[in-house]
């Protein structure tokens, strides 16, 4: 059989956070592979470096044990197709970015199959069950992962993983601009701002953006100058919260902005930011949080009752620290009054979030590793031996 010519890597990314380590992973493998094609299931950063996507990212986009299960069997019937689409197609890899409900089934047939599987972003095997790490290495030939203590821990179960650093620490400068932030933005240098990122998932901006909206009107009560700003990740999600905001805030004024996240965190004195990628991404430029999450109450409940959750924090920042540097206010805590009175301190006395900040400079420079340009070293040497 005469072997093809043209490269094939199927990849699949389910959320945000996975579309933009797409999209860096696809950049970088070009610089490898000049004429490899790239198919599957990704968001428009994957799409602008080159993916022929089958599906957009969005479908896989559900959060939660409970939520999970509602969307299960659509998400189930989608998977099945999609194995089916990638053993025609044949690639020489398989990358599954995130999304490990999904991901990981898939990888585990199509490693059966004879195809390749990469595994980027490891789950967290350090705060929800460690066993998993075995059975995460009988879906991956080799995982890839953000976070410096991870390997060891695959180590123990012999697994092939690889620590290639968080691209998100490359991205975000050392020392943020805080004034060329403000400037892009039109927010005076001398104002006081708090940032508001209620979650990148419509589900999160459900349940987030009521008790956010209320701790903002309780924190410009307070401060009557106080400048509010928004990014948000979707229209979907900027509509959600602007009818909260007409529904709750009066004459309050927000300013949401259409993305531009990382834009609004570097612009802000505080961040009041959902758990997620979101709260490393605050870490990185270097902004005092507040870190505050809810999810469906079964959701909860299922994860206290059978202790699912290993780890005391919940937060990336908190666990990279090893210790509670961020306040984590979650759940039945996740309420205006509660956000506003933790909120408060740290607008008013920009001394109260330095030992914060402190913490973020030396977690920054811990988590860089090389980001995509490791990433794709670490699927090129898979790819070689595989090819030859």
């Amino acid at each position: 059989m005469t072997p093809r010519k043209r490269l094939r890597i199927a990849l699949i990314a389910g959320e945000t956070s996975g579309d933009q380590l797409g999209g860096a992973l696809i950049d970088a493998l070009r610089l490898r592979f000049p004429t490899a094609d790239f198919a599957g299931i990704g968001g428009p950063e994957m799409v602008a470096a080159g993916l022929d996507a089958w599906h957009r990212a969005d479908v896989l986009a559900v959060m939660g044990l409970v939520e999970v299960l509602r969307h299960l069997p659509r998400l189930l019937r989608l998977r099945i197709h999609v194995r089916q689409r990638i053993l025609q197609w044949q690639p020489d890899i398989f990358i599954g970015i995130d999304a490990p409900d999904f991901n990981l089934g898939l990888e585990r047939n199509l490693r059966r199959a004879g195809i390749r599987t990469v595994h980027y972003v490891s789950p967290s095997v350090w705060a929800w069950r460690e066993q998993r790490a075995a059975k995460i290495g009988e879906s991956a030939d080799r995982v890839l992962c953000l976070f410096p203590m991870e390997p060891a821990i695959y180590a123990r179960h012999g697994v092939d993983a690889r620590f290639v650093g968080h691209p998100l620490a490359d991205r975000f400068a050392l020392a943020s601009d805080r004034g060329a932030a403000r400037r892009e933005l039109g927010i005076a240098a001398d104002a006081k701002v708090l940032a508001l990122l209620p979650g990148s998932r419509l589900s999160e901006i459900q349940r987030l953006a009521e008790p956010f909206i209320g701790a903002a009107m309780a924190c410009r009560q307070s401060l009557s100058e106080l400048v509010l700003i928004a990014p948000m990740a979707s229209a979907a999600c900027r509509s959600e919260f602007e009818q909260q905001l007409k529904t709750q805030a009066g004459a309050i004024s927000v300013r949401c902005l259409d993305g531009q996240s990382h834009l609004a965190m570097v612009a802000a004195d505080v961040v009041l930011v959902a758990s997620g990628t979101a709260a490393l991404e605050v870490m990185l430029a270097k902004r005092p949080m507040i870190v505050a999450y809810k999810i469906a109450p079964l959701s909860y409940w299922i994860v206290r009752t059978f202790g699912l959750l290993k780890s005391a924090v919940v937060s990336l920042p908190n666990f990279l620290a090893g210790t509670r540097i961020v306040p984590e206010l979650l759940q039945n805590e996740c309420r205006a009054d509660t956000l506003a009175a933790a909120l408060l301190p740290l607008l008013k006395d920009p001394a109260a979030g330095k030992a914060q900040t402190i913490a973020f400079e030396k977690l920054h420079l811990l988590l860089r590793g090389g980001g995509a340009e490791s990433a794709a070293s670490a699927v090129a040497e898979l790819i070689d031996t595989a090819t030859h």
